[in-house]
């Protein structure tokens, strides 16, 4: 039996950010509520997001009975050779990505995550608001319903906005709205392109007194529908005046009528690959992605925003919001509901467990990658040919495992359901 065990849980960080659900509310909390007894939920505090790996901002500490506690970033430099042959060649010894769980209670900013290539160019240029030159994509899971902005619509719909909402038009500027019109009745592609980021730059630029004088009209007139008990969904009503609540004036209330606005069942996905905007605006949700903090904003924030790199970058083809999910790759031959979402990086990957009632042990096979596995739902013990004894598992725990290393989870609860993330090598 090998001297240190390569299956362990892991204590992890919670984020307090003011985006994050309340108190109870929060599936953060109460995930860390699950593994922990003496955690009290504080009823007013927010409850944001759970960091489960080696980012310095939040890291994760390894935890084996009978041995002081040690961040996971520590164990890693170690035993480097347990994150496998090809993550530790690939990404220089390190664990290339992080796994979170996310609580959303108000729209976190408008935002995009820069390619390599740019990415090295803002760390270089501005080193203060790039911290790091690598690119950071990001994939959502939903756990409950989750919404969001992703991805440009398609220009038609745009068009239709700018006809139906003056507010609308005059935010983004006449001379800019007749363009985008003019080129929504063509099937060019590139003209659709230059067409939407002639408007969204015009949008994103225009002065502040303007944006704030039509948003108020907006909200006005939509507010006065609702009194009257009119049907707003057609100008996204209840989206607009939730974020004009938390956000007033800001420019990124009239963004809903060009971006997608989608609602993840539990389950789905969305790949956010680098120049793709979007917000997250409410739910519960599962995130995976590279270790970077490489944002770029540019509204529905009071944090450093970067107007001009973000029109420059993003990529403007419009899609309808159906092709913003990203699908998974699932394996129901057996009892257990498998489900593989591996987008086209190296950085990540995750497969979701649901396990049904009934089924009291679950293969869980090794990887050429090191591993975090977080328990949503349910509990039951892993158990590995490194561990001179199980490790317990119950709502919110998360284990580490490392690569080549076979785990077996033996269910004790009504069903479970595991999530796991790993290099996508």
């Amino acid at each position: 039996m090998a001297d240190d065990p390569q299956v362990f849980l892991l204590k992890c960080e919670v984020q307090k950010y003011a985006w994050g659900k309340t108190g109870s509310e929060s599936e953060v909390a109460k995930l860390c509520q699950g593994v922990n007894p003496d955690f009290q939920i504080e009823e007013n505090t927010p409850y944001a997001e759970l960091w489960m790996g080696t980012h310095p901002n939040g890291p994760s500490k390894v935890s084996i009975p009978g041995k002081p506690e040690e961040e996971l970033s520590e164990w890693i430099k170690r035993n480097p050779d347990k994150l496998g042959s090809e993550v530790k060649s690939y990404f220089k010894e390190e664990l290339p990505f992080l796994f979170k769980v996310l609580s959303v209670r108000t729209s976190l900013s408008i935002q995009a995550h820069p390619n390599l290539v740019l990415a090295e160019v803002l760390h270089k240029e501005n080193p203060k608001a790039y911290k790091d030159s690598n690119h950071k994509p990001e994939m959502a899971i939903a756990l409950t319903p989750f919404q969001g902005l992703c991805g440009f619509r398609p220009i038609k719909e745009v068009a239709r906005y700018i006809e139906e909402i003056d507010e609308f038009r005059e935010a983004i500027g006449n001379h800019n709205a007749v363009k985008l019109l003019s080129s929504s009745n063509c099937l060019d592609m590139p003209l659709h392109r230059e067409a939407m980021k002639v408007c969204f730059t015009g949008l994103m630029n225009r002065k502040a007194d303007v944006i704030d004088k039509q948003l108020k009209s907006l909200v006005a007139k939509v507010e006065d529908m609702k009194s009257n008990g009119k049907d707003t969904s057609h100008l996204e009503g209840d989206l607009l005046l939730k974020l004009n609540r938390v956000f007033p004036g800001d420019r990124g209330g009239f963004a809903i009528y060009f971006l997608n606005v989608i609602t993840l069942q539990p389950g789905e996905a969305m790949f956010l690959e680098a120049n793709l905007p979007h917000a997250y605006l409410s739910g519960d949700c599962m995130e995976c992605m590279a270790c970077s903090d490489n944002v770029v904003r540019a509204g529905l924030t009071v944090k450093f925003v970067d107007v001009h790199t973000l029109c420059e970058m993003l990529n403007y083809t419009g899609q309808t919001a159906a092709k913003t999910k990203f699908k998974g790759i699932e394996d129901r031959g057996g009892d257990v509901a498998v489900t593989v979402f591996r987008p086209f990086v190296r950085d990540f990957a995750v497969t979701r467990f649901e396990i049904p009632s009934g089924v009291n042990k679950v293969r869980l096979a090794p990887l050429k990658s090191a591993s975090i596995c977080i328990v949503i739902k349910g509990s039951g013990e892993a158990t590995n040919a490194t561990l001179s004894s199980p490790v317990p598992l119950q709502r919110g725990s998360v284990f580490f495992f490392s690569a080549e290393e076979e785990v077996f989870v033996n269910v004790s609860s009504d069903g479970m359901l595991l999530f796991r993330a790993y290099a996508g090598v």
